[in-house]
């Protein structure tokens, strides 16, 4: 009797606590994909490849001017 009742109880709160864990992320889900937050998800993502894009461009030219003046130098202790 008492292992009937006992692995009913097991089953009862597995139960519960799978379909509890299954609505929360099924909620958060459907919260995540909602129009809203997709633009917002959207329109962040833009701005920091923006962001990102702008970084990269200025550490091409500082590299470029850097690499342009190391040539110089270079071509300057050649031609003396």
């Amino acid at each position: 009797m008492f292992k009937r009742l006992f692995w009913l109880s097991v089953g009862l709160t597995a139960g519960f606590g799978s379909s509890f864990w299954l609505m929360r992320t099924v909620r958060r889900t459907v919260e995540r994909l909602t129009p809203q937050r997709l633009t917002q998800d959207a329109v962040a993502g833009a701005r920091s490849v923006g962001a990102e894009l702008r970084a990269a461009l200025d550490e091409g030219r500082t590299a470029m001017r850097q690499r342009e003046a190391e040539l110089r130098a270079e071509i300057e202790r050649r031609t003396r």
